[in-house]
């Protein structure tokens, strides 16, 4: 019960953190930008995201639209976009590889083999946790180095948007639960005869052993005589019959 626990727990975990990368992955908030000019109706919120922008005005409308192009994105975006799909692929398959290999189910029949399925969806889970990790930190040290810089227009410049904080939390859950998936270690004790482990070995077998005799003098005590077929035996001690005992009344 406890393994099996332990298993739904790194699941439940990983599978928060898969739903936020997917999160990170969609909404267009990497970088936001915000600037007012001399009238407030030109106020504007400029969002940028993997696969579009979006510009809202003071007014509450708000314009948006696709990147059809990858090379109009900045180096870190155009890898983010990469990384975090990669990321997606890497942590389906291991969060899916957790069903198969979980003990509560009945897809393998080994406890050895379900173990070690579990392990190989929590390598994968880490990967994906890793892959998603990398875009979010390159893009939050590009923005906050692009802000701190003098150089930059005050109406360029770009502070870190929600999709950063969401893909450094989902990065946390998916580390959390991955790690939690390789702990379900296989028995180390192989159990010959019980339901679910392999038999026993079969040691060949070699046949018998020639282990010639060896014959050699055998003691004769002195006081022994051989012995003869015509001879008869007599004991050496006279032959004491047993004591009669009378019929007695007993009561």
């Amino acid at each position: 019960m406890g393994r099996i626990g332990k298993e739904v727990a790194g699941q439940v975990i990983s599978f928060i953190g898969f739903v936020g990368v997917a999160v990170t992955c969609g909404i267009p908030m990497w970088r936001v930008t915000s600037y007012i000019g001399a009238n407030i109706v030109t106020g504007q919120i400029v969002w940028d995201g993997l696969w579009m922008n979006c510009v809202m005005q003071s007014t509450g409308q708000m314009q948006c639209r696709l990147n059809e192009s990858v090379m109009r994105l900045s180096s870190d975006l155009q890898a983010a976009r990469a990384l975090v799909i990669i990321s997606l692929i890497f942590g389906f398959i291991g969060f899916v590889i957790s069903f198969i290999g979980a003990k509560c189910t009945g897809c393998l029949k080994s406890d050895s083999s379900k173990a070690k399925v579990v392990i190989i969806s929590g390598c994968l889970i880490i990967l994906c946790a890793i892959l998603v990790l990398i875009p979010v930190c390159w893009s939050a040290a590009i923005t906050i180095t692009d802000f701190q810089n003098p150089l930059t227009i005050e109406t360029q410049r770009r502070e870190i948007g929600a999709s950063i904080y969401i893909g450094w939390a989902s990065a946390a859950f998916l580390l959390i639960g991955g790690i939690i998936l390789t702990t379900s270690c296989p028995p180390q004790k192989s159990m010959y005869g019980y339901p679910g482990y392999p038999p026993a070995p079969m040691y060949p077998y070699a046949g018998p052993v020639a282990n010639p005799a060896t014959y050699g003098p055998v003691y004769v005590p002195p006081s022994s005589q051989p012995y003869t077929g015509a001879g008869s035996y007599v004991p050496t001690k006279p032959y004491g019959a047993p004591t009669t005992y009378s019929a007695r009344q007993y009561l």
